[in-house]
């Protein structure tokens, strides 16, 4: 089995890394490690498989977040993820919504690091695949040092060798999910210090990282740094990262040529009923700070639109049109 490498990684993220928007960054970056949306193991263990987990084979290397807590389940969901092919299945131990806390799963488990240890080891007993666990420095008044360190100890001696740790602590209540990406303050020097005093384990730090600057100053001091809705709204960001992190000689695509690399993959889901909108949602940022970036975002929504009200119009044809208004409306600055 080839090792992760978890330089350079993209979080998962609920709406936004669906299949294809991971098609969609495997066009711009070849290494970076992508995850999927959490999924609930309920959804796969009663669910259709194929549509929580199919992907496409140029998603590698592809990791799997199970959201859950009962050993069985958790066992099922990770037998279900290796069977199509996910190159490492994740514990999500970290996301803080109603929904979530309602089923006893996600942060509210930080509580509870005994009933972590016991999922991850049925995981560990039914799958060869990585594992790893994504968590939160801490939740509520549950948010020492001294406390994270047990949590990590406890499920570490279950079998787990790798902690992906979003540098903030969670409020079960009181925060929106997203108030808990931004209200909690961050705090890298934590995440530093459980590397320092754990160097055995791989510690991959989450967390406010913007650019491949941010994700440099952190590998001086951890394993590995996740970018989350720095890659999703400025995805072209990753452009470098192979280069720059993964020793990859060739330049990277240019924006328009991963626009263009792109249509294929939407044409092909076009076909099997997949809505224009669910694709090109995700392709939106890829001229972000450009000054056509704004004619881009215009015209693939106008297209859309219009796509939905008079039926499907074909993704070359609304690709094309969104990147000829790119190059009209930089001419027009350069004029």
């Amino acid at each position: 089995m080839t090792a992760i490498d978890r330089r350079l990684s993209v979080a998962p993220m609920m709406d936004w890394t669906d299949r294809h928007d991971r098609y969609f960054l495997r066009l711009i970056s070849r290494r970076v490690l992508l995850y999927s949306e959490m999924v609930p193991v309920g959804a796969i263990v009663h669910g259709d498989r194929r549509r929580f987990l199919a992907f496409h084979p140029a998603e590698h290397p592809v990791a799997l977040q199970l959201g859950g807590a009962e050993p069985d389940d958790l066992a099922c969901a990770a037998e279900a993820g290796a069977a199509f092919g996910y190159d490492e299945i994740n514990l999500n131990v970290g996301c803080p919504s109603p929904r979530v806390q309602k089923a006893s799963f996600g942060a509210a488990l930080m509580a509870e690091p005994r009933r972590v240890a016991e999922g991850f080891a049925a995981m560990r007993r039914a799958v060869a695949l990585p594992l790893t666990v994504k968590t939160r420095t801490g939740i509520d008044d549950l948010d020492s040092y001294d406390h994270l360190c047990r949590f990590v100890e406890t499920v570490a001696a279950a079998g787990c060798t790798t902690f992906i740790i979003h540098a903030r602590k969670a409020w079960l209540s009181g925060l929106s999910p997203k108030q808990n990406r931004e209200v909690p303050p961050l705090d890298y020097p934590r995440v530093y210090r459980l590397k320092e005093d754990y160097p055995e384990l791989a510690i991959v730090i989450n967390g406010g990282i913007a650019d491949l600057d941010g994700v440099q100053r952190h590998l001086g001091r951890v394993d590995g740094a996740m970018l989350g809705r720095a890659a999703y709204q400025n995805p072209y960001i990753l452009a470098e990262a192979d280069r720059r992190f993964f020793a990859v000689g060739e330049a990277p695509p240019s924006r328009q040529e991963v626009a263009r690399a792109f249509i294929p993959y939407a044409e092909m889901r076009l076909a099997e009923g997949v809505p224009l909108k669910s694709m090109t949602r995700h392709i939106l940022g890829l001229f972000n700070g450009l000054p056509g970036a704004r004619a881009w975002r215009r015209t693939l929504s106008e297209a859309v639109g219009q796509a939905n009200r008079v039926g499907e119009r074909p993704a070359r044809e609304v690709i094309e049109e969104a990147l000829a208004a790119v190059e009209a409306a930089t001419a027009r600055r350069a004029a």
